[in-house]
């Protein structure tokens, strides 16, 4: 039903074709406020995020449909690539060991939520993550059992989600956010 792709400049396209039919994600993100900041005069977050992309500086695991159009996605990439900016003064209260990998950012089309593709896109991360050599992944994301959760807030999807693909949670940094760990074997 659905294929995986890692986003790079071949796969650039499908990937700004979903931010734009979704109005820039959360407000014009395109998936950057992970990122360190780059001051380039002139440059939105568009601009920026294709010119990381086109570094190899900007990783993420893209679900295409059968139709070859991309309708979610996991972002990923390596601490300095991706802060963990999430829950940032309690995370760094009592920081767990630095990871290899981060995932910071998983994207869902409005009209395919409830199909899969949250988990093929992070299934997706981490098996690229395996590609490139596998090591401790690391990712922040909430609870949602027994209460209804806002969609704009599960930017990172769940902690059920994470914890049905191997993770565990390490000590919780929010409310209901977690933050949850894996060790991934390098393929």
């Amino acid at each position: 039903m659905y294929t995986g792709r890692p986003l790079d400049p071949s796969t650039w396209e499908v990937f700004a074709e979903l931010v734009e039919r979704n109005g820039g994600v959360y407000g014009g993100c395109w998936c950057t406020a992970y990122h360190p900041r780059e001051e380039v005069p002139g440059t939105g977050n568009e601009a920026a995020k294709h010119q990381r992309v086109l570094r190899g500086a900007a990783h993420a695991a893209l679900v295409l449909d059968v139709d070859g159009r991309a309708q979610g996605w996991a972002q990923y990439g390596e601490p300095d690539e991706l802060a963990a900016c999430k829950h940032r003064r309690a995370y760094d209260q009592d920081a767990p060991p630095r990871p290899d990998w981060r995932i910071t950012c998983i994207f869902v089309d409005r009209q395919h939520r409830g199909q899969g593709v949250a988990r093929a896109a992070l299934s997706g991360a981490l098996e690229l993550v395996a590609r490139a050599g596998g090591g401790l992944v690391e990712a922040i994301s909430e609870v949602t059992a027994g209460r209804q959760a806002q969609p704009r807030f599960l930017s990172s999807a769940t902690v059920q989600l994470f914890e049905d693909l191997g993770f565990i949670r390490g000590r919780q940094v929010g409310k209901h956010a977690w933050v949850l760990s894996r060790l991934v074997d390098g393929a």
